[in-house]
């Protein structure tokens, strides 16, 4: 794959970031702004019982519509730009799959590596709840469960390929797939915990907001897959989408 090939699916990955952007945002603002809001109030309730509460600088419109548009496009954009560099090195390397299902595998892998399981381990808090004192820590551990995860995503790629040959493909997966499975869930054990939320706070609450967050990086990574698949088709295997439109057109 050339330089010139590898730049226009860079644009392209970004674009199409930007468009399941687009949809993470509706997602986000249609269901995990009310959680966001209850976990606000509770940590306001408990500013005013002990006289810390303070005026906000930006307003809590701005922050969930605005604010939250920018912080999930922008993210978007890196991802689609990440994910299409992604693409473009397993092209061809991860079995005979073609554009759109090297796209799909691309999104599923990204969002099990870099969100699922590091996020089965550190689940994710709702704003402004949590010691402040230690999302230092947090910080590092969940970067941390990240690395790991992707590290070890691509050694049970390569162990796959190295069985297969003798193996074959399928008893190769399960076997690279299950020896995946068991080192991650042996890491999760040895990592420290990194959960500090606090007493009090709803259950309910904090269990909408998890599944939220979840919700809104699957409809991410699902938007990309579909979206990057069908633009990186056009720029591969351009007559066979011309063929596939003309079809439905007759």
């Amino acid at each position: 794959m050339n330089s010139v090939t590898v730049r226009t699916l860079l644009v392209r990955g970004m674009l199409a970031g930007l468009g399941a952007g687009v949809l993470a945002f509706v997602f986000a603002f249609l269901v995990g702004e009310g959680p966001v809001d209850a976990a606000i109030a509770f940590e306001e309730a408990g500013s005013h019982e002990h006289g810390h509460g303070g005026e906000e600088l930006v307003s809590r419109t701005v922050q969930s519509t605005a604010g939250l548009a920018t912080g999930v496009l922008v993210f978007g954009v890196a991802i689609g730009g990440i994910a299409a560099l992604a693409f473009c090195f397993a092209l061809g390397r991860v079995g005979r799959f073609g554009a759109r299902s090297t796209a799909a595998l691309t999104a599923l892998a990204g969002f099990l590596l870099l969100y699922l399981l590091p996020i089965l381990k550190y689940p994710a808090n709702p704003p402004a709840v949590g010691n402040p004192d230690t999302i230092g820590k947090r910080t590092i551990l969940f970067v941390g469960m990240i690395v790991l995860s992707v590290l070890l995503g691509i050694a049970a790629i390569l162990l796959g390929r190295k069985l297969a040959p003798s193996w074959g493909n399928w008893n190769a997966s399960i076997a690279a797939g299950v020896a995946f499975v068991t080192v991650v869930a042996v890491v999760m054990a040895v990592l420290p915990e990194g959960d500090n939320t606090p007493k009090g706070f709803p259950a309910t609450d904090l269990w909408e907001f998890r599944v939220a967050s979840i919700g809104l990086q699957a409809v991410l990574w699902a938007a990309f897959g579909l979206l990057f698949g069908f633009l990186a088709e056009r720029v591969l295997e351009p007559k066979r989408t011309r063929d596939e439109v003309a079809s439905l057109a007759v």
